[in-house]
């Protein structure tokens, strides 16, 4: 186990720095844009690059870049949002994510106002469409990026950290330990199952903001959400 993985990081990290965070960086740029970030699995992406840390330096510049990249892919799927609307909801890639999806992230919005884009970036599927519908609404872009940022800062520096310190880790152990890399591997999955859990309960916490439209409430489904949130 120790040699497989040995091997493994010393490949990811014999990677050009440069080119291992521009990787990330593009990588999560796809995973947050509209439709595409459905399939483009941008947390594993980054939890590699983040293997190869080596300095507090190269963590902040991933950091930075990942942020960036995220930053980017949201910012697409707003503004197409604002310029295409409907027609992208309504197009071939679009009807793939399907109508209760796309009435989720609208109702989410309407409902929760500014926190529901904070919130949306640790949830499935709403992380990719919340942007576009915060698009469509006429939410401020100023707005829109500070509940955004603060939630990208927050889920770079979880992932980079744990990576980081699940390879810094397994290298001090490898050469003591023979089953440090069973270490290494417990690190990441007790982190993965963490995620997990955690994506759970926020759904369950917020699931009166998400389910169907109650009775009174559809008088302001075509309500613009509150400029102020």
């Amino acid at each position: 186990m120790n040699e497989f993985l040995t091997w493994l990081l010393d490949a990811v990290q014999s990677v050009d720095p440069v080119v291992r965070t521009l990787l990330a960086g593009v990588a999560i740029m796809l995973e947050t844009s509209v439709l595409i970030g459905l399939v483009v699995p941008g947390d594993t992406i980054v939890i590699v690059a983040g293997t190869a840390v080596g300095s507090v330096w190269e963590g902040v510049l991933l950091g930075i870049a990942v942020v960036i990249g995220a930053l980017i892919g949201e910012s697409i799927g707003f503004w197409l949002g604002r310029f295409l609307g409907p027609r992208i909801q309504h197009s071939k890639l679009g009807r793939r994510i399907g109508e209760e999806n796309w009435e989720r992230s609208e109702r989410y919005l309407r409902r929760r106002g500014g926190p529901a884009i904070f919130i949306s970036r640790f949830l499935p599927v709403l992380h990719s469409l919340v942007p576009l519908t915060v698009g469509m609404s006429g939410y401020p872009y100023r707005r829109f990026l500070a509940w955004t940022v603060p939630a990208c800062v927050i889920w770079s520096t979880l992932y980079i950290s744990v990576a980081a310190v699940a390879a810094g880790t397994y290298r001090e152990l490898a050469d003591q330990l023979h089953y440090a890399g069973y270490i290494f591997v417990a690190i990441i999955v007790a982190f993965l199952v963490l995620v997990f859990v955690s994506k759970k309960v926020i759904e369950r916490a917020e699931r009166k903001h998400l389910e169907h439209d109650e009775p009174g409430d559809a008088a302001d489904s075509g309500a613009a959400v509150d400029m102020e949130d």
